[in-house]
This record gives C-alpha cells, structure tokens and sequence, in this order.
C-alpha cells in the first residue's frame, strides 16, 4: 500500500447544513456541562475522578486491562492482583499526568506542535514504547494492521514521514483558524490527527487526549475535562470504520456526523456523572461534619473524594491535618459509620488502606466494593 495522502482542511465536499441538527443537540449538552462546572465551588476536588477514570478508559482502548480501582490501590501502595498490570497502571498513571499538564501549558501559550511533543515526552516516560522516539514525530514510516504483520498487509498505511511536517503544519494551522462550528472543527482536527499518526507509538491516547484541549483552548469548557474514550469503546467498529472510510465520498461529512452525535452522547453522560458526583459530595458533606463535629471535616473529606482509595497514614502527612491520634479518631468513627470501607486492615506499622466505595462504585457504573 502506497502512504495516504490527506486532502487539506476542511473538506471541499463536506455538507455543513446535513449535520445542524446533530450540532444544535451537541453544542445544547456541552453547554448543559459547562454550566455544571460553574456550579461546582471544588472542581480540582470533584472532578478528580473522572480524569482518573478517562486515563483508564483511554489506555484500555489500547489494550490495557488495569482498572480505576487496580491504579487507585497502587497509588495507594497495594501491589496489583497480576503483576502484568503494573505496566498497564504506569500507563494510566502518564496518560493522567498528561491530562493533567496539558491544563498548565494552555494557560501559558496557545496550543502549538511544541505543546503536543511534551505531552508524548509524559505519556511515554518509562513504558512500553518509551524507546519510539518518545517527545519527537516519527521519522520512519508506520501502518496500522495485525500486530507483526508487513506493511503490504497494512489497513492503513498514514503519510509518508518525508511530508510529515508540512502536514503538521497545515493541522495546526486549521486547529487555530475560525470555523463556521467549533465541534465540527474539532472532528475534522481529531480525524486528521488519526490520519497523520505522527508519532510511531501513542497517537490514539494523544488523539482523543486533544479532544479536551480543543474544547477548553476555544472556550467552549472553562476546564478541559470532557472525555469521548467512553463513547469510542463503545462505538469501536463503526468509529474505525468511518476512519477508514475517510476519502470516499461524503465520508467527511458521515464522520462528523459520528463525532458529533458522540459529543452529544457523552456530554449528557459526563453532566449525569458530575451531578451525581456533586450530590454524594454534598450529602457526605453534611452527614462527615454531623459525625465529626470537626473543624478537619470538609478539607478530609476533600483529600477522600481526590484519592478514594488512601492509607490512614497518607492523611497524618498533610500539612492541614490534626495529630495522627485525632486523624485515627476521625477515620474510625468515618469507618465505623460506613463512610470508608477497609480495603486493607492496618497491622504493626503498617497502615489501614480505606476506601470511599460509593464514590468508586459511582465512577464505574457498578458494585466495586
């Protein structure tokens, strides 16, 4: 297979007035989320979680099997149940960094191909792939197919690395020009990210890892915190079907119509889960400070809804925490009244690693704990 040649940005065929009302539905629900995030007083605090929860997602479209709970127990210093998903959470672990850095950089400069070459330099610190060229664009040709199979059996063969830059250029370029719709610019942007491959290992996790930095850059979020992987996984024949397909005729403009409808689906997944996120803080806000009468109350009950799984030790080294007696004090009437499960009992010096399951049980969509 010869290397695709992508046409430029936007598409010359692709049909504006076909997808209105696929873009008035998804423009109507990122807005519902926006208004969200206004409303929520902690955002680092609430939406923690789901960050966490995207990385996972994220990776696992990539074959990863560790989930939010195997990761929140390591950073909690309980090794994993398979020794093979140590790997699997570091790369959670970078995708979340990522994310999480990805928020800092915007703030200082627009986004730029430089901004994209540090977030590769994260997200492929000391995994597998590290050795591909990791913060640099690829300068050999790649393909996608089977694993171990040739190019000559390749489904896809992206451009050549000899044109690379100049592609490069031109996405970036289009990335910051106006659009008659933001969320279309974005599809077209996020296809051809896919098409250009530009790095030898990590372009999925970038490509759906700039779906939020578009959003938040063109302010149409006040924080980058909206996620498709969800809806990606879900969709995973048809999405790579209508990637595949693209230079057909009226492909573009079936693509974006997927990519729309899939912004629309999980801006109302994301505002449902944030809400609910927000409520069970608010309730365990009140119910935390009717049993502690602690002046400590609401900043543990922070640092809990931040890291859900945590040693009772992590919570003594806080700089805003009380003696290590009256934090013992305070996670044991928490555990006592069934706020916090045990996931591990403390023995000797070793301590308690507690949980705040419905919390965990909320973000996963099922019975963790």
């Amino acid at each position: 297979m010869k290397p695709f040649e992508p046409e430029p940005l936007p598409p010359s065929d692709l049909e504006l007035l076909a997808l209105m009302p696929l873009i008035g539905k998804a423009n109507r629900a990122i807005a519902t989320l926006e208004g969200l995030f206004y409303g929520i007083p902690n955002p680092n605090v609430l939406l923690s979680p789901i960050t966490t929860q995207e990385a996972v997602l994220s990776s696992k479209i990539e074959g990863t099997q560790a989930d939010l709970e195997d990761v929140l127990k390591f950073e909690a210093g309980e090794p994993p149940s398979e020794p093979s998903r140590r790997d699997d959470i570091h790369e959670i672990m970078n995708y979340r960094k990522a994310l999480r850095l990805s928020e800092k950089l915007l703030q200082d400069r627009p986004f730029c191909l430089n901004t994209l070459l540090k977030l590769h330099d994260v997200l492929m610190d000391s995994v597998r792939g590290h050795n591909k060229a990791r913060g640099r664009f690829r300068t050999i040709q790649n393909w996608i197919g089977k694993p171990g199979s040739p190019i000559e059996e390749a489904a896809f063969v992206p451009p050549s690395p000899f044109h690379l830059q100049e592609h490069l250029n031109r996405w970036e370029a289009y990335w910051h020009a106006d659009a008659p719709d933001a969320l279309v610019q974005l599809a077209l942007v996020h296809a051809q990210f896919e098409i250009l491959h530009p790095f030898i290992d990590g372009n999925g996790r970038l490509g759906r890892m700039i779906i939020p930095l578009f959003l938040y850059e063109k302010k149409i979020l006040s924080r980058p915190c909206f996620y498709l992987s969800a809806y990606f996984e879900s969709s995973r024949d048809n999405y790579i079907a209508r990637l595949r397909d693209l230079g057909q005729p009226g492909s573009w403009t079936r693509w974006c119509a997927f990519f729309v409808e899939g912004v629309a689906v999980q801006a109302e997944a994301n505002t449902t889960k944030a809400r609910a996120i927000q409520d069970l803080y608010e309730r365990l806000k009140k119910k935390v400070i009717d049993l502690t009468h602690s002046q400590f109350a609401i900043p543990l009950l922070d640092f809990i809804f931040e890291r859900p799984i945590f040693r009772s030790s992590d919570v003594t080294k806080l700089a805003h925490m009380p003696s290590a007696p009256m934090v013992a004090n305070l996670l044991g009437n928490l555990r006592r009244n069934g706020v916090l499960h045990t996931v591990r009992e403390g023995a000797g010096r070793r301590p308690h690693v507690l949980a705040l399951a419905e919390l965990i049980n909320l973000c996963e969509g099922k019975k963790v704990f």
